[in-house]
């Protein structure tokens, strides 16, 4: 066991976790302050409340609460370890909301596995919160309850996709910018069809999609082309063995219907995403790709393929999901904003054009791009107060 996980036993064990529960309102020290707080004059704003339930909002803590819910099917890369070991995660993802978007919200571990009593459960939640983040939760039933839920009255936003398409988007379109390449031109290889990969590809395609299909969002900038690639190679319109969600995905990407593997099918490409496991993105691969070659290899703890191989290889720019390397394409650079927007303006869901603007704002915040620099740090400043903003002038 290294000294990082041996310290964040010591981190979490010395507190009972990461979250308590604060009073804000003042410390009760006199009966009119009971009176005040419980009844008989807590009964008023249940009045109103129940004559307008919109004002919900105004009086209770719904008004700036965002619920983090996960079954603990996909956690991190532990895979399915079930919603107790999944707690930690969830009160960290908690945590970082309210660092970072000054946004108050609770972590709710379920023991659900079919997206049924997933959709349920969030349903019968749901008039407590402002939003919902969905996290780590299995492809494909992440698709399917998030989809269930977009009508409900307030955002329902799964992590894993969004906020990781979103970074990813911004991270690619200073890459190209340091490359010299139209970010329009760019042909993109992503490896992994779970939900990060095919969100990635939504986003990067310009895609809005339903189930079983995809259309091209107004307005929306995307690459010139993209090949996913599953644990039978690449996907494309007409394979087999393809859910609906690859299917939809498939009909909009890989314009010359290529199969095999990444070695066998991205000569040339501009660019390849890891959203795997170790090992999935080869020195091969990296040496068929065209010059100055851009590499994200976003998997945890362990990459796709380590920053000094991929270098070798013949990577210009490189990127991975840690802290300790240059480029760190980090989802908390994206989702306090989205919490921090959804709060303040009392969204009802969250649009791609929204999703769009959130990541123009990310890339915009590096002037110059560099080699080693396509994406802020998770502590530039004021970064979340700057995506919230921009996605309420896009609702």
């Amino acid at each position: 066991m290294t000294d990082v996980y041996k310290q964040a036993l010591t981190y979490h064990k010395q507190k009972t976790g990461k979250l308590g529960t604060v009073n804000i309102i003042g410390k009760l020290e006199s009966k009119k302050d009971l009176s005040l707080a419980y009844t008989p004059g807590v009964a008023e704003p249940c009045r109103v409340i129940s004559q307008d339930d919109s004002l919900a909002y105004d009086y209770t803590l719904k008004g700036r609460t965002i619920a983090v819910i996960s079954n603990g099917s996909a956690v991190l890369g532990l895979g399915n370890i079930g919603p107790k070991a999944a707690l930690p995660v969830m009160e960290g993802k908690s945590l970082l909301i309210k660092q970072f978007g000054g946004v108050d919200s609770f972590p709710l571990v379920i023991d659900a596995q079919t997206p049924s009593e997933i959709i349920n459960f969030v349903k019968q939640v749901a008039p407590t919160f402002a939003g919902i983040n969905l996290e780590d939760i299995s492809a494909p039933t992440c698709f399917q309850v998030e989809e269930a839920l977009q009508d409900i009255g307030i955002p329902v936003f799964h992590d894993d996709q969004h906020g990781t398409a979103i970074v990813v988007r911004a991270a690619l379109i200073n890459a190209a910018k340091v490359i010299n390449k139209p970010y329009e031109s760019l042909k993109v290889a992503i490896v992994g069809a779970g939900s990060a990969g095919l969100a990635i590809a939504r986003m990067i395609l310009g895609l809005n999609c339903n189930s079983d299909r995809c259309s091209k969002a107004n307005g929306a900038r995307h690459v010139n082309d993209v090949i996913v690639f599953d644990t039978k190679g690449a996907i494309f319109a007409g394979r087999n063995n393809q859910n609906i969600y690859k299917q939809a995905v498939a009909g909009l990407s890989n314009k010359n219907k290529k199969a095999g593997t990444p070695e066998e099918t991205i000569d040339g490409f501009d660019v390849i995403i890891g959203v795997s496991g170790p090992g999935s993105i080869t020195p091969e691969a990296i040496k068929k790709m065209s010059k100055k070659a851009i590499v994200f290899a976003l998997a945890n703890p362990t990459p796709e393929i380590m920053p000094e191989e991929a270098k070798k290889a013949g990577a210009y720019i490189i990127a991975t999901g840690r802290s300790d390397f240059n480029n760190q394409i980090n989802n908390v650079l994206a989702f306090p904003g989205i919490f921090k927007a959804v709060v303040q303006g009392k969204l009802k869901k969250i649009t791609y054009q929204m999703k769009q603007t959130a990541s123009d704002t990310i890339a915009e915040t590096i002037e110059n791009p560099t080699v080693d620099k396509i994406i802020p740090s998770v502590f530039y400043p004021n970064l979340a107060e700057k995506v919230s903003q921009a996605v309420l002038k896009a609702k």
